[in-house]
């Protein structure tokens, strides 16, 4: 069988409208959209023409929209050019103990500044508690940022209801949501959300975009300097095969979410139930919660192997998948996630990340699973 790629949750591969769509801007437009003369016009009626088609699937304005490098510039210019405008001391952030390092690393960066953040704990499924967010708010909170659904674990957290407790307070309230779209019904009109985090490359577009949704109203601070593009929140000549690209993806992640959510079901499902037949029930752990979850991410823990062995013996198998853990200096880092839902250490270092997407199929489970079998059995001799 061919190479199996099963790391979606990382990075998925563009779909072929979406490249079609970028060599066609790649190939047919060259102008700059700040310029003024024709070329320039056609660049910015692109870079318009796609803001304006994400404002519309996403349910919020195109003027408050602004496209970025990716999710990590997202969160950054989200809560750095937040805090910047309210400015820093003596201000307070909630965060929880299981958000990417895009939010993680940031916050301590407001640590540094002189901010002081809170991150609240996690459940045993990864799921954060409302009543945790509400005991944390003080009188100087200004922002709380969870993210809407864990990249490690898939556990979707209980975004209307946070957001209702934050808007109730005038605080604000922003959500990485990179690894939610496609596979979560995403309306920033319906939600209680005033920011939001995306990025293309995890809907089978290109890497190197994203955006940030910010409720009119609002205010954050540049990032970066230099042109007046994004309304001057963000400068820098705009990625305009990207932007069109990402227009193209969210449109197919969108218009085809049921399909996809009903197919990631179905892949999980026959993993799963592939892992009963050829190990047992009892040889390996669901991690995350079994109610709220995203369908493309599976996190299964097989107690008397290792991660990094697993992971190796996947990939010589021609199998793709992931610890979902930091890799320093060629060794992988136990998962913070995974910590803060206080797993057992047998479980805790045998994790591994399946992550679904475009062109896997069900027969791809079936081998995964007798494959696991037979590495497991080869690692426990």
């Amino acid at each position: 069988m061919k190479s199996i790629y099963l790391d979606h949750a990382a990075s998925t591969p563009v779909h072929p409208e979406v490249a079609q769509r970028m060599m066609n801007v790649m190939t047919g437009q060259y102008g700059n959209a700040s310029s003024v003369h024709a070329f320039g016009r056609e660049a910015k009626k692109i870079v318009s023409g796609a803001r304006d088609q994400i404002a519309a699937l996403l349910g919020c304005q195109s003027d408050e929209l602004v496209f970025t490098a990716g999710g990590t510039e997202s969160d950054n210019l989200a809560i750095l050019g937040m805090l910047e405008s309210l400015g820093t001391k003596g201000k307070h952030v909630i965060t929880s103990a299981i958000e990417h390092h895009a939010v993680l690393h940031t916050c301590h960066e407001l640590e540094r500044q002189g901010c002081e953040v809170t991150y609240v704990p996690v459940d045993s499924t990864g799921r954060v508690s409302v009543e945790d967010i509400v005991g944390a708010i003080k009188d100087n909170t200004v922002l709380v940022t969870i993210m809407y659904g864990n990249n490690e674990v898939g556990t979707v957290q209980p975004i209307a209801e946070i957001g209702e407790v934050c808007r109730s307070r005038g605080i604000v309230f922003h959500s990485d949501a990179v690894q939610a779209l496609g596979s979560e019904a995403i309306s920033c009109r319906d939600l209680p959300v005033d920011m939001w985090s995306f990025s293309a490359h995890k809907i089978n577009g290109p890497q190197g975009v994203g955006a940030l949704v910010v409720r009119r109203g609002l205010s954050v601070s540049p990032r970066l300097f230099g042109g007046l593009q994004e309304k001057k929140r963000r400068a820098g000549t705009e990625n305009m095969a990207g932007i069109a690209g990402f227009a193209a993806a969210v449109e197919l992640a969108v218009r085809n979410m049921e399909q996809r959510i009903q197919h990631y079901s179905g892949l999980r499902s026959t993993l799963l139930q592939g892992l009963r037949q050829e190990i047992g029930e009892d040889s390996f752990v669901i991690n995350g919660n079994l109610a709220h979850y995203l369908p493309h991410i599976l996190n299964i823990s097989f107690p008397g192997s290792n991660t990094e062995s697993m992971l190796m013996n996947l990939d010589m198998e021609g199998i793709a998948a992931a610890s979902g853990s930091a890799c320093t200096s060629g060794s992988l880092e136990v998962s913070h996630v995974l910590q803060s839902m206080k797993l057992s250490d047998p479980v805790l270092r045998s994790a591994i990340r399946f992550s679904f997407g475009l062109g896997n199929t069900t027969q791809e489970m079936e081998y995964t699973a007798q494959k696991i079998g037979t590495i497991l059995n080869r690692l426990r001799k």
